[in-house]
Formats: C-alpha cells, sequence, structure tokens
C-alpha cells in the first residue's frame, strides 16, 4: 500500500489534443502546493476562479492560464483538500502543470489513488469504488446501468443488510454461549432456520446475475450462418449501419470470422460474421468454415440465411443441429427474391421466420425484435431491484458466504455441533460479505483493485 499522509497529482484527463486538460491535487499540502503554482488562489471552495498557473513561487514564469477550483476535505472526491487546474488541452501543458506542482512538493499519484483515499476517508465502500472503473470502462448501456446502480449503492446496500441479519442471528448465539444460566429462552431452531434461508436466497438471487452481467459486459454472441453469398456479410453491415465486412459476389469471400460489438438492449449484441457453410476442398476455405461451426456451437442466437425457402430450410436444419442456442431463419435479399414471407411470421420449425433487404432496409427491425425476444428466452433480465454482479471478487465472495451459511444451516438444523462451533460458519459467511465492501482489513484486496484504475481516478 502507498502511503496516504501525503499529497498527490496526476493528469485526470485523456492523453492528446483536447479542448481541457484537468489536473488533479489531492492531501494534506494540496493548498500549499496549489498556492506556489497559482495566482490568485481562489478565495472560497467550490467556486471556479480564473488564475494563471505558474513555476513554483514565480508568477513571471507563466505556464497557462487556468480555472482553478478548490475543495476542502471533507467535502471533496477523495475527502481531503484538493485543487483542480482546468488548462488547456495538448500532450504538453499538463505534464507542466504536474511537473510544477511536484516541485512545489506533490508526488506522481498511482493509479487509482485519488478513489482509494475516497475509500480510506470513508467517502464510498470498496464496492462502490469498483463501479467508478466498471463505470469508466462501460461499452454498452446495460454496463453502464449496472455500474451506476452499483455506484449509487444498491449492491452495497443489499451486502449491508444481509450483513445485519447475519450479526443479529449470531448475536442471538452468542448470547445462549455467554449467558446459558440465564432464564431467557435460548434462539428457537425455527428463527435461526429462517434468517439463514433468507440470507441465502438473497445470496442465490445475486449470483442469479451473472449471466446477465457477462452479457452486458461481452455482449450476446449472435452468429449468421448459411451458404456462401447467402448475403451474410452485407446482412451484418446492415445491421452495425457502416462496412465492416467485404461484401463480394465470390463465393468463399469470408474466410475466418469477424466479429462487431453493437449495443443493442436489454444487451449488446457480439454480432459474428463467418465463412459459408459449404463442404470445400480448399484448405483455407475449410479453416473458416471449422472457425463457423464452433462459433454456431457457442452461440446465444443463430441467423440462419439464406436467399430462398428451400435453402431456408436446409440451412436452418444444419445449424439448428450444431447448436443450443435459439434459430432465426433469415430470407435475405427480400428486394430480390419477394415473397409472401415479408416480414416477420411464424414459423413451424424456428422461433421466427424474417425476411430481409441489406439494400432497402426492409425486415430490420423485425430482425432486431426478434433477437431481442430469442434473448430474453436465453438469460433472465434481471429485476430492478436486484444489482447485478459484475466481478469475479464479488462472485468468489459470495460463493464463500453461501458455502458457509449452507456449512452453518446444516450443522444447526441436525444440531451436530456445538453452538459455538456452528457459529464459526456464520461469522466466516458475515467476514466474506465484510471483504466486498471493505469492511474488514483487506490491503491486499484493496492493491489489487486500484492498480487496475487509471492514473488520475
Amino acid at each position: 500500500m502507498t502511503p496516504h499522509d501525503d499529497t498527490i497529482v496526476a493528469i485526470a484527463t485523456g492523453a492528446g489534443r483536447g479542448a481541457i486538460a484537468i489536473v488533479r491535487l489531492s492531501g494534506p499540502a494540496a493548498y500549499t502546493v496549489a498556492r506556489r503554482v497559482a495566482t490568485p488562489f481562489p478565495a472560497a471552495p467550490r467556486v471556479v476562479s480564473r488564475g494563471t498557473v505558474h513555476a513554483p513561487d514565480d508568477p513571471s514564469r507563466p505556464i497557462d492560464h487556468a480555472l482553478i477550483t478548490a475543495f476542502a476535505g471533507p467535502a471533496s472526491y477523495t475527502g481531503e483538500d484538493a485543487v483542480e487546474f482546468a488548462v488547456h488541452g495538448g500532450p504538453l501543458l499538463g505534464a507542466l502543470v504536474v511537473e510544477a506542482c511536484i516541485t512545489a512538493g506533490a508526488r506522481p499519484a498511482q493509479p487509482g489513488e485519488f478513489t482509494e483515499r475516497a475509500v480510506l476517508h470513508g467517502k464510498m465502500d470498496l464496492v462502490q469504488a469498483e463501479a467508478v472503473a466498471d463505470l469508466i470502462d462501460a461499452r454498452s448501456r446495460a454496463a453502464h446501468r449496472a455500474a451506476l446502480r452499483q455506484l449509487d449503492g444498491a449492491l452495497s446496500h443489499r451486502l449491508a443488510a444481509m450483513r445485519e441479519m447475519l450479526l443479529h442471528v449470531d448475536a442471538l448465539l452468542a448470547y445462549d454461549i455467554d449467558f446459558p444460566e440465564e432464564d431467557d429462552a435460548p434462539p428457537s431452531l425455527a428463527r435461526v432456520l429462517a434468517a439463514c434461508d433468507d440470507a441465502l436466497a438473497q445470496v442465490d438471487r445475486l449470483l442469479a446475475t451473472l449471466p446477465a452481467a457477462a452479457l452486458g459486459r461481452d455482449g450476446a454472441l449472435v452468429v449468421l450462418a448459411g451458404p456462401p453469398n447467402a448475403g451474410k456479410s452485407a446482412l451484418l453491415n446492415a445491421l452495425v449501419g457502416e462496412a465492416r465486412v467485404l461484401v463480394s459476389d465470390q463465393p468463399g469471400t469470408t474466410r475466418d470470422a469477424v466479429e462487431v460489438l453493437v449495443d443493442d438492449e436489454p444487451f449488446p449484441l457480439r454480432l459474428v460474421d463467418t465463412a459459408g457453410l459449404r463442404a470445400s476442398d480448399d484448405v483455407l476455405e475449410r479453416m473458416g468454415i471449422e472457425v463457423s461451426e464452433r462459433f454456431v456451437a457457442q452461440a446465444h442466437v443463430v441467423l440462419a440465411c439464406a436467399e430462398t425457402d428451400a435453402a431456408l430450410a436446409s440451412t436452418c436444419a444444419a445449424v439448428g443441429a450444431r447448436t443450443r442456442g435459439v434459430v432465426i431463419a433469415v430470407r435475405t435479399k427480400s428486394d430480390l427474391h419477394a415473397t409472401a414471407h415479408d416480414g416477420a411470421v411464424e414459423h413451424p420449425e424456428q422461433t421466427a421466420q424474417v425476411a430481409v433487404s441489406a439494400v432497402t432496409g426492409d425486415g430490420l427491425a423485425a430482425l432486431r425484435a426478434a433477437i431481442r425476444v430469442a434473448m430474453k428466452e436465453q438469460v433472465a433480465t434481471p429485476d430492478d431491484d436486484t444489482p447485478v454482479i459484475t466481478r469475479a471478487r464479488h462472485e468468489a465472495a459470495l460463493r464463500r458466504a453461501g458455502d458457509e451459511l449452507r456449512a452453518f444451516r446444516a450443522a444447526w438444523a441436525a444440531g451436530a455441533l456445538p453452538a459455538p462451533v456452528a457459529a464459526t460458519h456464520l461469522r466466516a459467511a458475515v467476514t466474506a460479505l465484510e471483504s466486498l465492501i471493505g469492511a474488514v482489513d483487506v490491503e491486499d484486496v484493496l492493491e489489487r483493485v486500484f492498480r487496475t484504475f487509471c492514473i488520475g481516478k
């Protein structure tokens, strides 16, 4: 762990050329350092002031004109005195301001050190701090939504309530252990088991959100499969809204799988264009077909693409035997082969049949709707009251808590262990929950969590 009694500085905006660069300063000497490099210093906290950033103690050597804001601890992001300098963006100016602050007494911040200090000063817990990183890294609305709920404390409040419930049961057991001679009756078997079952149900409910969290982060795998020249690449480009895949009338143009992540609701989509499924003696094409078959086997949804109804039936049968995902029959090039089946209609063998045209855009909205319906069949969307588990650390701690609760329940229900021994499982479950929110000494966990952050955050 790095020391937290000094003052740190870092650029808090992205590298490169831009309109504004923000330099963040935090620590017990933040005001002292800022006064050495900025004139005039803001007259009051949280009031943006225009000033000049200059070499330490030398206003005659200006670096830039800046907007300067002071934040008095504990009413700041880190809980410490902090100052932010908004200077003109560019590869040099921010670095010069940081250099001036270091010369004036600050040191360069480590990755995630500002947020780490916020946790240590009680501004947020560890789960909320991880949500800050998740919010920055979010690539989809689903991931953004989950991170924002976590940052607002949805998961923290749920974990804290579970912890309080288990501590109450532990207190009942402790009273019975420490004061066996008292006239009060020991905690009833049913009361303890009911509390344990409630906690287990909440643990299982949180763990059940893992598939949805994975889809929100990585996207649902939607594979376009079918014979060569079925219009798969053109369809992918149409769904993406731009040309991402080479389109040609020459069969076998697509030799490898091409992935594109597209944001959608309720989950983003990993659209994968694959090599045409057919028998081939070409070694490279055969390798591409094998890759296609592997993607089809792993897919949540397969778009079985073909130009005619006869070819479509054959394609659906071929891919249906290779996947556990939902197969959607997609009749491509509807502008060239118009039939009575245009639009989304019921199909006796598949989830739906959709006729689309990558040229005119007809049927694309119906296809997107069919994919959303298929995804709801594959993965349950968590209800609004249940926060989503987004990290392996969360999963490991919850599984550990669940295992300890099950061990306690079995021992308590059977009376197989004395109360003091059975209670050790209960306390271990509480400790697992506390490690999640950082309520116990977990310096090694803090070290791992915050070193994955960007510098300046």
